[in-house]
């Protein structure tokens, strides 16, 4: 079995990788969307969870959406990198996202399914058992997701 860690680009940092953890920091801008896309795709295929694939890779889009979209441009600082990070754990995919914004993440209150914008913790919150935040020392935050690996029946 492959390790995540041989698929690192070298425009992206390996935080730390281990057989059960995996992660990268992405770029600032929409760019990072889609390096986080591949690289969860190529994670979950060397940790043999393709059937957690579509449900991972739509969180980690909308965690990595809502730190570049919303806690980037708040956060006054750019020596603070986005970082997304997967674990696996005993029976569940934990997918995360940090960020260097103090806002805590928020999930509007809105009548109109139509909206374009606006969803991304819903979706979240659909797509996962649970789904957090929890502070970061000195500044920042992580938002987090746990999906269960166990195929659905």
């Amino acid at each position: 079995m492959s390790s995540p860690a041989q698929f690192r680009s070298p425009e992206s940092v390996s935080v730390r990788d281990s057989p059960r953890t995996a992660a990268l920091h992405l770029a600032g801008s929409e760019e990072g969307f889609a390096q986080a896309r591949d690289f969860t795709h190529r994670t979950l295929d060397c940790w043999s969870l393709g059937h957690c694939g579509d449900d991972a890779i739509t969180v980690v889009t909308e965690l990595a959406a809502n730190a570049v979209l919303h806690a980037l441009p708040h956060s006054g600082t750019d020596r603070f990198p986005v970082r997304l990070r997967l674990t696996l754990r005993r029976s569940h995919l934990v997918c995360a996202v940090t960020d260097p914004s103090d806002s805590l993440p928020v999930c509007p209150q809105s009548t109109d399914d139509l909206l374009e914008h606006g969803r991304g913790l819903h979706i979240i919150e659909a797509l996962s058992e649970h789904w957090g935040w929890t502070r970061r020392f000195p500044v920042g935050k992580t938002v987090w997701a746990m999906l269960p690996t166990h195929p659905s029946i």
